[in-house]
């Protein structure tokens, strides 16, 4: 029993004694020693801070910019995408739209298909700071009654008579969407020498509210809208003056394509035009008007499209 008492008692003051070497290791390693200034008074020293033992945060990596390559901007009467295409990451959108007038302008829409093909093969041909959005068929319904798919189509699909192509002008509710528009609407437009429907209200197609959405959502820089067929490009207006910048734009596409320049479509009245509501707006817009119903005059085009670029580039 004396032996066991004594070994615990041993054992207690080993314990107590790592106890207190361990203080006064602690002490001279972090407090060195007492100082006594000249009166005889203690300092206590200074507390001395090693940044080196404390472990730094972990850095928090950004997340991924991550960039969208196609928008669904809605869906036709039918019940077919519309959608927007995106190439190259600059803050400045110019737009491309091909296709508002569905299977008629059939030549547009594969003006922008070829427009996406290039870009796809040749990413550096759009310069820092600009972003390229394609709607390459803004009116799928329309199309699709001419050649078969609201898609990319080849040669062979497209009627060889083009009156047999005038029915794919028009949505699925027949209207002109180019007539759909909030700059000087009607119920009823006039395209040459026709009557056609402007719908019931401004945006009452659901292509035209879908674009009028995307439009307000993204705030383009520029909007260059391709029809046919009669070989020019005319500036927006809306009871507003042609916008500076809108001139400009006429301006520089016409010298580049060797394409007419006109300050206004006035060969008939519109109503209803997408241009002229993106001018109400005050946002630069063109319409570009293929000289044919067949050819993409896609070297014309291409020049025109590459001065544009370089145009708003940073």
């Amino acid at each position: 029993m004396l032996k066991y008492i004594g070994m615990k008692l041993i054992t207690t003051i080993a314990v107590v004694a790592m106890i207190v070497a361990g203080g006064i290791f602690i002490y001279f390693k972090y407090f060195n020693t007492i100082e006594v200034d000249d009166s005889g008074i203690e300092i206590a020293p200074e507390f001395v801070f090693d940044e080196n033992q404390i472990t730094p945060p972990k850095e928090v990596e950004e997340p991924e910019k991550v960039i969208e390559k196609e928008t669904i901007l809605g869906t036709s009467v039918e019940n077919r995408d519309i959608t927007a295409y995106h190439f190259g990451e600059g803050e400045k959108e110019v737009l491309f739209v091909g296709g508002i007038h569905g299977g008629y302008s059939w030549n547009t829409v594969l003006l922008a298909y070829e427009l996406m093909e290039y870009l796809e093969q040749n990413p550096k041909s759009i310069p820092e700071g600009v972003r390229v959005s394609i709607i390459p068929v803004l009116n799928p319904d329309g199309l699709n009654k001419t050649v078969g798919t609201a898609g990319k189509f080849s040669l062979t699909s497209v009627p060889q008579i083009q009156a047999d192509t005038v029915a794919g002008r028009f949505n699925a509710h027949t209207v002109d969407l180019n007539r759909n528009f909030d700059c000087d609407w009607q119920t009823k437009g006039t395209w040459q020498d026709k009557e056609v429907s402007g719908g019931s209200a401004p945006f009452s197609e659901p292509e035209s509210l879908a674009f009028k959405q995307y439009i307000e959502s993204h705030k383009p820089v520029a909007v260059i809208v391709w029809y046919s067929s009669l070989g020019g490009v005319f500036a927006s207006n809306c009871h507003n003056g042609i916008l500076p910048e809108t001139s400009a734009l006429t301006t520089l596409y016409a010298d580049a394509s060797g394409y007419q320049a006109y300050e206004n479509f006035d060969f008939y009245e519109i109503t209803g035009d997408v241009v002229n509501w993106l001018a109400k707006n005050n946002i630069p817009a063109i319409s570009v008007l293929l000289t044919t119903h067949t050819d993409t005059e896609w070297n014309m085009n291409l020049s025109a499209i590459e001065a544009v670029l370089n145009h708003y580039a940073e």
